[in-house]
């Protein structure tokens, strides 16, 4: 929430706390403005429909409209949480009709939580990042049903704040980790962000484990308990950017490298940071991926238009070579 905003329904608070209104002196101390700042805040409240009425004379101020009175948030933390995300998202991919009503109802909705609620979500909001919309993933692995059918609700909200709370105040996290098919492992982490990808959260930071930068599902991760000390995240360290490039090359079958002949301003107009690393070359544009099947593979590279040149697996020659055959069968 803007500094600005949270500050204009400041004010809300202070009238309602005292019916009677307050000078406009009073209002400005409390609030940390000047006199001027204080009647723009007013003024942007009656905007907002919330009836402030002005009092002349000396000692002119502001009071709420007799029987004005904010309603309270009957919602549980969960279902608070699904708001708020909701009006970051929507205000993210222009579901809203103007950005500027998404803000508004996002800071009357905090500003009205219980304020331990409240300082957790404004750490996850604070925190959170977005990937760029990804198309279906290439042939991507199935996963084993969970045994607990409560997995198939996805991660708790407790689970998201812990890491939105440790992320904004850089403090080390432990954690249960669950892979398909495997026994939970404990992992220590310095959460460098939070990120919101296809469906699916997760946490990207330092892994004490295995010394270097890893990316963790949130719905995988079980009994997240804070850790003591501190950490500095890297300067630049870009978390949309790593979650991204980890799902590209990730924990596949297969391991790619294809050589595609066109420049690298094309290929990432066909090719998202989430599907593939696009590195630029001198004979071209390498890109590095993964993939469980080589057919489907062979069908994303027949499917971008650019002339290529595989560089392993080898075994992927010989599915494009047979994807070509059905193909001229076809004609």
């Amino acid at each position: 929430m803007p500094p600005s905003l949270g500050r204009v329904l400041g004010l809300l608070e202070l009238l309602q706390a005292s019916p009677a209104g307050h000078t406009v002196g009073r209002l400005a101390t409390q609030l940390g403005v000047d006199e001027r700042t204080v009647r723009r805040y007013a003024a942007h409240l009656t905007d907002l429909g919330i009836p402030v009425e002005g009092r002349r004379g000396r000692y002119g101020g502001y009071v709420l409209s007799p029987g004005y009175r904010l309603p309270p948030l009957m919602l549980t933390d969960d279902e608070a949480l699904a708001v708020l995300l909701g009006l970051v998202a929507g205000r993210r991919t222009g579901l809203t009709t103007t950005s500027a009503a998404a803000e508004t109802a996002l800071a009357k909705i905090q500003r009205v939580l219980p304020k331990g609620l409240r300082a957790r979500t404004d750490a996850l909001l604070s925190t959170l990042d977005f990937t760029g919309p990804a198309p279906t993933r290439v042939a991507e692995p199935a996963e084993p049903a969970p045994a607990n059918p409560a997995r198939r609700l996805g991660m708790s909200s407790a689970t998201l704040l812990t890491f939105a709370g440790a992320t904004d105040d850089r403090q080390p996290v432990t954690f249960d980790y669950t892979k398909p098919g495997s026994e939970p492992s404990e992992r220590r982490l310095d959460p460098y962000g939070l990120v919101f990808h296809s469906g699916k959260w997760f946490v990207t930071g330092h892994d004490h484990d295995r010394a270097t930068i890893r990316t963790f599902r949130l719905d995988r991760i079980t009994r997240p308990r804070l850790l003591d000390g501190c950490f500095e995240v890297p300067p630049g360290f870009d978390p949309g950017a790593q979650v991204a490039a980890g799902l590209a090359t990730g924990n596949w079958h297969h391991q790619v490298s294809v050589l595609l002949h066109t420049d690298l301003a094309q290929a990432k107009r066909r090719i998202p940071p989430s599907v593939a690393t696009l590195t630029s070359t001198p004979s071209g544009v390498r890109m590095t991926t993964g993939a469980e099947r080589l057919d489907g593979m062979a069908q994303m590279l027949a499917g971008l238009g650019y002339p290529f040149t595989i560089e392993s697996p080898p075994e992927l020659k010989s599915e494009v070579a047979a994807l070509a055959t059905r193909l001229q069968a076809m004609l």
